[in-house]
């Protein structure tokens, strides 16, 4: 592929060209069919956070939520990259004592807030964050409540070779209808295993979330419970200033969304107007997450999703102002990709086998 076919924003500074920005894009329906998409949408791509419907989709499957008496606020922190302020780690003290591990027994560290109201707060009080001030606190709480549940031990629960991580492992793959051995592990963030997959099947797995009815399968109902606890509770999925907050706030409903480290971002959009559900996927190749969420704004004004006072909500990040320290506009960012569709003879659009 042409490097230039990739090129889905320019910065410049004035009028001189400082710096380019590929992307790739995938938007499919719940079938895995794709619609259409920019650059390559079958990228081998590390979903990161971005895929952690599908890890609380295993830790749901287990009975955790049943046994311990987890609601869906419970629920909706294990999808979350959260912003460490007070309520997120408030719950997920709380989720721990439910199904009586500590926070002792999680094996993520704790680091600076992402959200700056947070961090300077933190730096006034000399805070040093502990484990449950990861913003991926809820998905380690999470899994350590599905290890009790399954009675596994707690021990390792992070490891790739833990019977819970082999149980999230397959549950991933199949509900992204990835083959379980093409998929590449990597260890995230938080400590955690991390899968690579094409970028197709994370849309998938947000159309799946969009598309799921609570009267079908078990699996259905509780992708179903997933996504009305994320969209519900967007709060708790990343925090005051956010951008996943700020999209499942504006659209109130209509859709889920979750970001993933490097720029990655995922989402699932409801069914309406004889449009069938979809996922939409996106991988800014530099890992630039300022463009990534410009990326995404212009995905949703292409597909024309929602109103256009939804849409204009988040304006501040599908046009965010460049300024420098006197606030003196400096540039601009012009995005410059056009989703086309795929045709059927298209390699794109075929559907992997589970």
């Amino acid at each position: 592929m042409n490097t230039q076919d990739s090129i889905a924003a320019i910065v410049y500074r004035g009028e001189a060209v400082e710096n380019t920005h590929m992307a790739h894009i995938a938007v499919v329906d719940a079938q895995g069919q794709l619609l259409c998409g920019f650059g390559n949408p079958l990228r081998m791509t590390l979903t990161r956070s971005a895929v952690k419907p599908a890890q609380a989709l295993a830790i749901l499957e287990t009975g955790a939520l049943e046994a311990f008496g987890l609601d869906e606020s419970d629920l909706a922190l294990m999808c979350a990259s959260h912003s460490s302020e007070e309520r997120h780690i408030r719950l997920t003290r709380d989720l721990l004592a439910k199904s009586g591990a500590t926070e002792a027994d999680m094996r993520c560290g704790g680091h600076p807030p992402i959200g700056d109201a947070v961090y300077l707060d933190w730096i006034r009080r000399d805070f040093q964050p502990t484990p449950a001030c990861s913003n991926c606190s809820g998905k380690h709480a999470g899994m350590l409540a599905a290890a009790k549940a399954l009675g596994q031990p707690l021990e390792g629960y992070h490891l790739a070779q833990h019977p819970l991580q082999r149980r999230v492992m397959d549950t991933v793959a199949a509900a992204c209808e990835v083959r379980a051995g093409s998929i590449q592990w990597a260890i995230d963030g938080c400590n955690l295993p991390t899968p690579a997959f094409a970028l197709d099947r994370l849309a998938l797995l947000f159309a799946k979330l969009a598309a799921a009815s609570d009267t079908t399968t078990p699996r259905e109902a509780a992708l179903a419970r997933i996504y009305q606890a994320m969209t519900r509770h967007p709060e708790l999925v990343a925090g005051e200033g956010r951008f996943c907050t700020a999209l499942m706030k504006a659209y109130a409903g209509q859709l889920v969304g979750k970001v993933g480290a490097d720029a990655s971002y995922a989402i699932g959009v409801r069914g309406s107007d004889g449009q069938p559900a979809r996922g939409i996927a996106v991988k800014v190749e530099d890992g630039h997450q300022g463009v990534l969420y410009a990326v995404v704004c212009e995905v949703l004004e292409q597909l024309n999703i929602g109103s256009a006072e939804q849409r204009q909500q988040l304006s501040a990040w599908h046009h965010p102002p460049m300024m420098n320290t006197m606030k003196v506009p400096t540039g601009r960012m012009a995005l410059t990709f056009a989703l086309a569709p795929r045709q059927a003879s298209d390699p794109g659009s075929i559907t992997p086998v589970a």
